[in-house]
C-alpha cells in the first residue's frame, strides 16, 4: 500500500525507517520530510500544518493510509479530515488530542477519574497567577496550558523565578495563545520515565519504557528542549511499577477518554514521575515522542504496519507484537545554542563513517547536491542497541564521535544517571 507520514524530524525519520521494512508497504512519502528521510521515501514539500494540503495530495495521489506523527496537525484534526475524506489515518482526533493541547483539560480529566498526578490549579490571569505563586513557595512547576514544542515546562527554583516565568508565559507571549492559560503545580520528586502505548481506543499495549533527557546541559542543568536524547528501556521501571501503571494510570486514562466521549486511537504517551507514594503522571502526549521513538523503535521485532493497522481497525488484541532483548540509546547532536538562536546550513561530515550497527536518524537536516546540510534546532540523533544499557551508550557515544558539524552541541551524560 501507498504509506504517508506526516513530520519531518527525528520521530518521523524513526517511524518512516520502521515502515520501509514492512511488507506491506509499496510505496512511502513523507511530508515535508528531511534530508535523512529523503534516502528512503519520497519527501512531499507540504507543510504538516497544512491539513487541507496534505488532504488534497493524499486524494489526488491514492494514498492509502496517512501516519500523522506531530501534535500540531493531531491538535488541528487532521486525523478528522483525512477520515472523512475516506482515509485511513493513524492518530487521535482533534478532540481526543486535547489530552496534549490543552494541559487544562488533561488535569481536569485526571482530576475526575482519580489518576494519580500533581496537585495543581489552573490560571488566566496573570495577577491570580502570581499571588499563588507568592503563597505557594518554590520549587514548583509552571506549565503553559497549550502546546509549545516540549518547551512550555518550567521547574522553577525560586519564587523569583516562577514569578518571572509567569510573566513570561502569559504576559510575554513566549509561547503565544499557549500561554494565555496557564497549570501551576506542585514539584514531584523521583525518576522520571516515559511509557508510550498502542491503543485502538479499548485495547491498550504498552511499549517499552524510556527515559528522556530534557534539559540542554549536562546534570540536568540549563533549559528545556525537546529532547536531547533517550535511553529504553528506564532501569527504573520494575515489573511491579508497570503492573501499577497499568492499573492506576494507563487503563483508566483510556476509559476515562471513552467515557467522556473522546475514544483514543493511535500511540499515548505517558510522562511519569515513580514518587515515593508511587508512579504519578506528569504530562500526556498524544503522540509518539522525540526522541523517544528514535530508541524504542529501534527494539521493535515486529512489522510496524501491522500495529498502525490493528490501532484502526480496533483490533489491536488480535496481534502479538515482539521487541528485541536488547537496550538503546539515542544521543542527539544540536546546533549550538540550542533551543535559543542557533546558525543553519553548516555541513555534516563524518556520516558515511559511521558503523553499520549505528543509527543516525536526521531530525535538522537538508541535502543539497549531495551534501547534508543543518537546517534546525536539534540536528541528528545516533542510536545504538546493545546487549545491556551501557553497551548501548558506549555505542551511540562512539557513533557521535564520527560526525561533525560546526558548533555541535550534545550532551555527554545521556543515561549516566
Amino acid at each position: 500500500m501507498k504509506v504517508l507520514v506526516v513530520g519531518g524530524g527525528g520521530r518521523e525519520h524513526a517511524i518512516c525507517t520502521a515502515l520501509s521494512k514492512s511488507n506491506k508497504v509499496s510505496e512511502l512519502y513523507c511530508a515535508p520530510g528531511n534530508g535523512g528521510i529523503s534516502t528512503i521515501a519520497t519527501c512531499v514539500p507540504i507543510k504538516a500544518t497544512d491539513i487541507d494540503g496534505i488532504t488534497a495530495y493524499c486524494t489526488e495521489n491514492a494514498i492509502d493510509f496517512v501516519m500523522v506523527a506531530p501534535d500540531d496537525p493531531l491538535a488541528l484534526g487532521m486525523v478528522n479530515k483525512l477520515t472523512e475524506a475516506g482515509i485511513r489515518a493513524f492518530g487521535p482526533t482533534a478532540e481526543a488530542a486535547r489530552i496534549e493541547s490543552s494541559k487544562a483539560f488533561s488535569k481536569t480529566l485526571m482530576n475526575k477519574y482519580g489518576i494519580p498526578t500533581a496537585k495543581y490549579c489552573v490560571f488566566d490571569n496573570v495577577n491570580d497567577a502570581i499571588n499563588f505563586v507568592e503563597k505557594q513557595g518554590a520549587p514548583i512547576v509552571i506549565k503553559a496550558d497549550g502546546l509549545a514544542l516540549g518547551k512550555g515546562v518550567i521547574i522553577a527554583e525560586t519564587v523569583m523565578e516562577a514569578k518571572t516565568a509567569v510573566i513570561h508565559m502569559m504576559e510575554n507571549k513566549a509561547f503565544g495563545s499557549s500561554g494565555d492559560k496557564i497549570v501551576i503545580e506542585e514539584f514531584m520528586t523521583g525518576p522520571e520515565v516515559t511509557v508510550l502505548c498502542f491503543t485502538d481506543g479499548k485495547n491498550i499495549v504498552p511499549l517499552p519504557s524510556s527515559q528522556d533527557h530534557k534539559r540542554a546541559f549536562d546534570g540536568d542543568k540549563g533549559l528545556n528542549t525537546g529532547g536531547m536524547g533517550a535511553i529504553s528501556p528506564s532501569p527504573y521501571y520494575t515489573e511491579d511499577i508497570a503492573q501499577r501503571c497499568m492499573d492506576e494510570i494507563f487503563r483508566p486514562t483510556i476509559d476515562a477518554m471513552a467515557k467522556e466521549g473522546y475514544p483514543f486511537k493511535g500511540v499515548i504517551y505517558f510522562g511519569l514521575m515513580l514518587t515515593p507514594n508511587g508512579p504519578k503522571v506528569i504530562e500526556y502526549n498524544a503522540r509518539f515522542g522525540d526522541p523517544e521513538t528514535q530508541a524504542v523503535l529501534s527494539l521493535l521485532d515486529s512489522d510496524i504496519m501491522d500495529i498502525f493497522e490493528a490501532v484502526v481497525d480496533g483490533t489491536l488484541d488480535k496481534i502479538s507484537i515482539r521487541w528485541k532483548n536488547k537496550s538503546a540509546c539515542c544521543v542527539v547532536m544540536a546546533s549550538g545554542g540550542y533551543p535559543q538562536k542557533y546558525n543553519t546550513g553548516c555541513p555534516i561530515s563524518g556520516l558515511d563513517a559511521v558503523p553499520e550497527d549505528i543509527t543516525v536518524f536526521h531530525a535538522g537536516t537538508k541535502l543539497e547536491n549531495g551534501q547534508y546540510l543543518t537546517s534546525g534546532g536539534r540536528v541528528l540523533g545516533v542510536t545504538a542497541l546493545g546487549d545491556d544499557l551501557n553497551a548501548a551508550i558506549a555505542r551511540a557515544y562512539h557513533g557521535v564521535g564520527c560526525i561533525s558539524f560546526d558548533n555541535a552541541h550534545y550532551r555527554k551524560d545521556i543515561g549516566r544517571k
